[in-house]
């Protein structure tokens, strides 16, 4: 059995840290950069068709928005992990993004219908925001998880959900 002395063990702490971090920087930088390019789509279509209904609008805008979201992150954002086949990134970024665009369509569509806002009121356009913002660390987080794998995680023949969720 080998030990391995303080010093050691820390140096090699202090290296995994600053890989970590600049890995994270990175996916953050570019995952941002592409976000806003997307979030710009999204709120353009969305702005543009919002007073012919807001729901309607919003489906539209995310799927396009969405649409450039995975080509940006793919090859921007999670360039360096692996690829694992072109059917399961889609279906689960695409499936992620479904779970985001109801929520905000349950969120509009309470503003709109019960809160009796007009489609093309600035809290509707607020709201929209709102929940672009909370999509976007959902987001984020899942892609990592979930869509574009680290390359270790490609060839274990079953993850545990609660290990993966307690990382």
């Amino acid at each position: 059995m080998t030990t391995i002395s303080p010093s050691a063990l820390r140096e090699q702490l202090r290296e995994y840290l600053r890989n970590s971090w600049r890995i994270l920087l990175k996916e953050l930088t570019a995952f941002g950069a592409v976000g806003i390019v997307a979030l710009a789509i999204d709120i353009g279509i969305f702005t543009a068709l919002q007073d012919g209904g807001a729901l309607k609008a919003k489906a539209l805008s995310t799927v396009v928005s969405t649409t450039f979201a995975y080509f940006g992150n793919r090859h921007l954002s999670f360039s360096h992990r692996a690829r694992t086949g072109l059917g399961r990134e889609t279906s689960f970024f695409f499936g992620i993004n479904l779970i985001t665009l109801i929520f905000s369509e349950l969120v509009i569509a309470l503003f709109v219908y019960p809160l009796h806002y007009d489609h093309g009121s600035t809290m509707v356009a607020l709201v929209n925001l709102g929940t672009i913002g909370i999509g976007t660390i959902f987001r984020f987080w899942t892609y990592k998880r979930f869509v574009f794998l680290h390359p270790d995680r490609v060839h274990q023949p079953h993850v545990n959900l609660d290990e993966e969720l307690a990382e």
